[in-house]
């Protein structure tokens, strides 16, 4: 079986000494037992080509380190979970019968471990939660797919749409593209079987960023505006603040000054007012006025405004500790937005201090941004 290593690794731009050297790295922050420098090229070179099968052992640092499945580190051919293997009538009216004792309990519990890799994922980054999160999904779309009645379905479709949501965040954020836009279409799908306009906005809105990452700003800005006609009027205050908070950063990256402003008021008028961040009727969204500080201020340095700074610093102060990776995005921000004003001594030390949690949380998308502010110093 053809390996897909070289392929994810090439994703991330790394080349096949760095790799050596990352395997290496995490074998001494893990206290593991490697093979030497010298070996573990030959390794990586035999993985490659497909003259060496990657032991479980070597697999499970690689999963770690580039953010992926089983199925893209080997190049399998994805079979989408929840397909039936089911041999016979008997074997798939025993998975309909499990599917239909899945009671209100149960999907709580779903939805508490997907609030709990939630809080794992803010803290210490997405790379390390790869294997929990896609037994996470496959137990959900398993449970959808055998489910027959709507009183049934729409629960778990529920809990689906927010799970689904949550991996495809943390594959954008590992550099995986192609699972990021899968699972938001599945969210979506999920969302949409659920009859939960809010989830489906929130889905949608979030899959613009995959598109503006990719180079398509203004395809991302359709796509976050329809996201907000998804919503229409259902939508929590929070939530819409949100969306308009997303279109502006997604305006910025546009380059549309005016319309990123206007997008930044209209959030404000409508955030709830408070400390508050959760939003009780979408668990996913985080927003309160400090939030919205540090998001208007990442959306001016976008835009080379000077006006960035002030607003980027009362966010770092007003930050909440827990949100680890988002601090090395807040990083990023006062880095460039001090690159915009030549202040380059000031770029150099955040841009180091984002480079530590990035490194810290396996963040391929803050690594890369970092890359590309490095280079402007």
């Amino acid at each position: 079986m053809t390996s897909g290593l070289r392929m994810v690794r090439n994703a991330r731009e790394w080349s096949q000494e760095r790799l050596v050297r990352e395997i290496e790295r995490y074998a001494r922050q893990h206290k593991l037992a490697v093979a030497s420098t010298a070996s573990l090229r030959v390794y990586v070179s035999e993985w490659e080509n497909g003259k060496r099968p990657i032991s479980e052992r070597y697999a499970k640092i690689l999963r770690v380190l580039l953010g992926v499945t089983d199925d893209e580190l080997y190049g399998r051919h994805v079979v989408p979970t929840g397909t039936a293997q089911a041999d016979g009538y008997d074997e798939l009216m025993n998975r309909i019968d499990a599917a239909r004792s899945v009671s209100l309990t149960m999907v709580k519990t779903f939805m508490d471990q997907t609030e709990l890799l939630r809080t794992v994922d803010r803290q210490m980054g997405a790379a390390s939660l790869i294997d929990q999160m896609t037994g996470h999904l496959a137990t959900l779309e398993d449970a959808l797919t055998f489910a027959v009645l709507p009183e049934t379905r729409r629960p778990v479709a529920r809990a689906l749409a927010g799970a689904a949501t949550l991996a495809a965040w943390q594959a954008l954020d590992v550099g995986a593209v192609e699972r990021a836009w899968r699972h938001y279409e599945l969210g979506k799908r999920a969302a949409k079987e659920a009859d939960e306009p809010m989830y489906l906005a929130h889905a949608t809105a979030e899959q613009a960023y995959v598109l503006c990452e990719a180079g398509r700003p203004a395809v991302a800005l359709e796509l976050v505006r329809n996201a907000r006609r998804i919503g229409s009027q259902v939508m929590s205050p929070r939530l819409h603040a949100w969306l308009y908070a997303a279109e502006a950063e997604i305006c910025a990256e546009a380059g549309l000054p005016d319309d990123c402003r206007r997008a930044l008021d209209d959030a404000a008028r409508l955030l709830p007012p408070g400390g508050e961040a959760r939003d009780p009727d979408m668990l996913s969204i985080f927003l309160n006025e400090g939030h919205l500080v540090r998001w208007r201020g990442h959306s001016l340095a976008l835009l080379g405004d000077d006006e960035a700074t002030e607003s980027l610093y009362a966010g770092l102060e007003a930050s909440d500790p827990t949100f680890i990776r988002a601090s090395a995005g807040l990083r990023c921000d006062l880095a460039q937005a001090h690159l915009a004003r030549g202040e380059y001594d000031q770029a150099h030390e955040h841009l180091q201090q984002a480079r530590l949690i990035a490194s810290r949380t396996g963040s391929v998308r803050y690594r890369r941004r970092i890359e590309r502010l490095t280079q402007r110093l």
